[in-house]
């Protein structure tokens, strides 16, 4: 990885929830409300906005371990704002805390963390031709 790279270097992501964000099972709506899913990938992609300007070409992050609470509900055009920083940086191991917050209303629908590994994406290639 690149140098500069330190804790508390933080990447935000903003949305807003759409019908494809609510809880759903096969393609049948549970609530039309912000889902536990889409909070893990918007969580996992503010984390690795983190990491990629400090990847190196021959580099590649994978997700390694998510942790999530959701609070609260968020309702179909909701403002989100997911910050991700930065509170374990060793080695080729990133681990943010998530923070995600209804924007207009100014509160936390959900909190966790994520873990991410650097590896050489030879490395990762061989990985996945194994399987």
């Amino acid at each position: 990885m690149k140098s500069g790279l330190v804790e508390g270097h933080t990447a935000t992501i903003m949305t807003e929830v759409s019908p494809s964000m609510h809880a759903q099972f096969e393609g049948s709506v549970v609530h039309p409300v912000y889902s536990t899913v889409s909070m893990v990938y918007h969580m996992e992609w503010a984390s690795r906005k983190i990491i990629l300007p400090f990847l190196e070409e021959d580099e590649e992050g994978m997700g390694a371990k998510v942790s999530v609470e959701h609070m609260a509900p968020a309702g179909t055009g909701a403002s989100l704002e997911i910050k991700a920083a930065v509170i374990k940086y060793e080695k080729n191991i990133i681990v943010t805390e998530v923070i995600v917050r209804d924007f207009k209303n100014d509160r936390i629908i959900g909190r966790g963390e994520v873990k991410q590994v650097v590896l050489p994406k030879e490395k990762i290639r061989e990985r996945i031709e194994r399987i």
